[in-house]
């Protein structure tokens, strides 16, 4: 029911590719999730980056997306930052070059994105926003940081039940140069092996 295409793309995401120091980093967001379905409780993730971007966008749609692909039920992503700004075009662009389908809904400074990945699954909703904005759930989620700024600023994250340090390198240092379009796709494709990591580790019976 996912698209062909993103099929196609997380079937050659190599999770032998990852390092043990890193494998080891993703363990804690396991351990979460399985403690969840053993549960049979909903399973909320909020990627939280410092401006709700990049990284953090790039994390909640993989990991909607990867939920579905590995029939993990009752997960729900959201994304949220320290501050607001809007999600970086060339983010979309990344996404969209994995497959997904993106349609701007909105033409504000900060525009609201459908993000699909499947015609029978519900469209991710893409805007930049605080990690505890109205959007975002307020309590029982797990606080996943993908970024260093946001790891630092917020070493306590209200309604949390679990905070997990994942943090990624930023492709903003990137932007303007020939390489951009690259380095996102790259920053993309490693947020999705790393996660493919993860729920290919979940026991669900």
């Amino acid at each position: 029911m996912i698209y062909d295409s993103i099929n196609h793309e997380i079937n050659n995401l190599n999770i032998n590719s990852i390092d043990e120091n890193r494998k080891i980093i993703l363990q804690d967001l396991i351990d979460y999730i399985q403690q969840k379905i053993t549960k049979n409780d909903i399973i909320n993730l909020n990627f939280i980056c410092t401006h709700n971007s990049r990284r953090s966008h790039l994390s909640q749609v993989w990991a909607q997306c990867l939920a579905h692909y590995f029939g993990i039920k009752n997960v729900f992503t959201y994304s949220g930052g320290t501050e607001a700004t809007a999600l970086f075009p060339s983010a979309a662009e990344a996404l969209n070059s994995s497959g997904f389908e993106i349609e701007k809904l909105s033409n504000e400074d900060n525009p609201i994105y459908s993000i699909k990945y499947s015609d029978v699954f519900h469209p991710i909703i893409g805007f930049s926003k605080t990690f505890d904005a109205s959007f975002n759930p307020s309590s029982e989620f797990a606080a996943i940081m993908t970024c260093n700024s946001a790891n630092e600023a917020c070493p306590y994250v209200p309604g949390a039940d679990a905070r997990i340090p994942i943090t990624f390198e930023d492709p903003k240092a990137y932007d303007g140069t020939p390489q951009q379009a690259e380095k996102y796709k790259e920053r993309s494709l490693q947020i999705a092996t790393e996660l493919k990591y993860v729920f290919s580790n979940l026991k669900t019976s």
